[in-house]
């Protein structure tokens, strides 16, 4: 296999104005050897399956219509996240239209069932969130959910009853609770300690690292995956470095981006099964997806990379 730049692959895509599914190695850097060609993937503590360690979210990019032009760029996007070695779909139903638009792209992919579906349930009550639930499983055309998580803590006790006896039923596969804000890191690491839960999503990036303080390794400890959404922190690290150059010594983990640098922070930590960096962009997707190849910051690193960020 011939190694390929991630940068010169990004390049010749916007050039020739091609989907990135042309591109299933993008994320390789020109450093790195053949051994590493493949994504990195970590277990799930409580089955030993591994799971990919970048994603996507769908938070507002997925949230479209029927509309052929405004599909066509989440084609391309779902199709290249496979050929680069993701699976990972996070959704919500609070997400507008984009569980039905998920169900939609993937079916008529062919390659619906390679995709790791992950939704939840927004809403209050054991009744409601069965509807609500059902109505997930219709909409991303799916007769068992690979994770269903508790949106936002919403009613979280009375929702995991459902999801425990939704999983010994066989219509999902993992359940879990997911939050936003670090406000919730205190209450969702109780929940984690219980070991009530397979997964737990929360947020965290170099600039928000609250979750270093306990959440992290609790996870750990509990034998709980870990998800990560807002690893750009709602895009402010990208306008904290606007016309700012990497580092040189970002080389030495394979970083060939701020995407790249910012991701790297966040999967050094070993808790981290992975994160879920929204898109709508095939160029953004294969950039994302490269975060998962090469290097990984050791110490040394991170406290480089804390430094630089700390000093903008």
């Amino acid at each position: 296999m011939r190694q390929v730049s991630r940068r010169k692959v990004i390049k010749m895509i916007g050039t020739a104005g091609l989907s990135v599914m042309a591109a299933p190695f993008a994320g390789i850097s020109r450093t790195m050897t053949i051994s590493h060609s493949t994504m990195l993937q970590r277990e799930i503590p409580v089955t030993g399956e591994k799971l990919p360690v970048v994603g996507l979210g769908t938070w507002q990019q997925f949230d479209v219509g029927p509309e052929a032009a405004a599909r066509e760029p989440l084609i391309n996007v779902l199709k290249s996240m496979l050929e680069m070695g993701g699976r990972l779909i996070d959704s919500s139903p609070m997400y507008g239209k984009a569980e039905t638009v998920v169900g939609d792209l993937s079916a008529s992919s062919g390659n619906a069932d390679k995709y790791f579906y992950a939704t939840k349930v927004w809403t209050s009550g054991e009744q409601s969130g069965i509807r609500q639930m059902n109505d997930s499983l219709q909409k991303m055309q799916r007769r068992t959910m690979d994770l269903m998580q508790v949106h936002n803590l919403q009613d979280w006790q009375t929702h995991l009853k459902t999801m425990r006896q939704w999983k010994e039923a066989g219509k999902i596969r993992y359940t879990g609770i997911t939050h936003y804000t670090s406000s919730a890191h205190d209450q969702l690491e109780q929940i984690v300690k219980s070991r009530a839960v397979d997964f737990v999503q929360f947020n965290y990036s170099i600039r928000e690292r609250n979750a270093e303080r306990s959440l992290l390794n609790a996870a750990k400890d509990s034998g709980v995956a870990v998800i990560i959404n807002e690893p750009f922190d709602s895009g402010s690290l990208f306008r904290m470095v606007k016309g700012q150059s990497l580092p040189a010594w970002a080389a030495d983990y394979d970083i060939n981006s701020w995407a790249q640098f910012f991701l790297k922070y966040i999967l050094a930590h070993p808790a981290v099964n992975c994160v879920i960096p929204g898109t709508s962009n095939p160029k953004h997707l294969a950039d994302n997806m490269g975060a998962g190849y090469g290097k990984l910051p050791d110490e040394n690193g991170l406290k480089k990379m804390r430094a630089f960020v700390a000093q903008l």
